[in-house]
């Protein structure tokens, strides 16, 4: 089992509590046409509205596929976790079935990777919230290059075709981090506008020109991928900064963006 280790501090670690905060965020309004999303994973009173514009878009699926960034260093550099995953809200299987069906020429089966990291946990309250009878996929990356984003999105597609499950990609990941709310609302912009233009290699050059502090970056690679594959798009739905609700003079982007068919 999986432990949370952010509830308490991210998001309310009672469940009545978390179930209130989430509500206040998150309105059931699936969308049958959205397959992936990049969601942020600050604390709740930071990015949750953000977060939840997003979830509240995303289709019932039979598993989500949850990627993040590993901010720790703990483990393997592409992990996937087998473990259940518990939250104030229950328990969350692991789709045991579509992990099998993944090549892993890449990917580990790691747990480590996955003990402290909280991108990918902060997701699964509004999951849970919005969502029944689902397992989930979490994959943290310590490699988030263009090359590790195109071979994780083919696994990920892999899986999707033999196991014939119907699922939608979660990409965890916050925008700019510590610039004043002006200059990152002007830098994020710029990322936001490669990533609409579903280019993943402008996507990636624009990254590592601008210098980007986007802790998430390989993994909003994987859901370009993954849509391109389907031929998607990508549209905006909500950009927050933590200079919304706190100072404005060092601040976190919060970019809610969904990939559709």
């Amino acid at each position: 089992m999986r432990h949370p280790v952010v509830a308490g501090s991210f998001y309310p670690s009672n469940p009545d509590s978390l179930r209130s905060m989430v509500s206040e965020f998150a309105i059931s309004n699936p969308d049958s046409s959205v397959i992936a999303c990049v969601s942020p994973h600050a604390g709740y009173v930071y990015s949750g509205r953000t977060a939840g514009r997003v979830h509240s878009l995303l289709p019932d699926a039979e598993t989500f596929v949850v990627i993040g960034p590993n901010h720790t260093g703990y483990g393997s550099a592409v992990a996937v976790s087998m473990d259940s995953w518990s939250t104030p809200l229950g328990d969350v299987e692991t789709d045991k079935e579509f992990v099998d069906a993944m090549p892993k020429i890449i990917v580990d089966i790691d747990e480590t990777a996955h003990r402290y990291e909280h991108s990918l946990e902060v997701q699964v309250p509004f999951l849970q919230f919005l969502h029944n009878d689902f397992r989930i996929v979490p994959i943290c990356l310590g490699m988030q290059d263009e090359e590790t984003a195109k071979e994780v999105s083919e696994e990920i597609i892999e899986a999707e075709k033999e196991t014939g499950r119907k699922i939608v990609v979660v990409a965890s990941s916050d925008m700019h981090h510590y610039l004043p709310d002006k200059t990152c609302r002007e830098k994020d912009e710029i990322i936001i506008d490669s990533i609409l233009s579903m280019n993943l290699k402008k996507y990636y050059k624009t990254i590592y020109e601008l210098q980007a502090s986007v802790c998430g970056y390989g993994a909003i690679g994987v859901a370009m991928e993954y849509t391109n594959y389907h031929k998607g798009y990508a549209k905006l739905i909500d950009y927050s900064t933590s200079g919304d609700v706190a100072d404005k003079s060092s601040v976190v982007g919060y970019a809610g963006i969904v990939f559709c068919v």
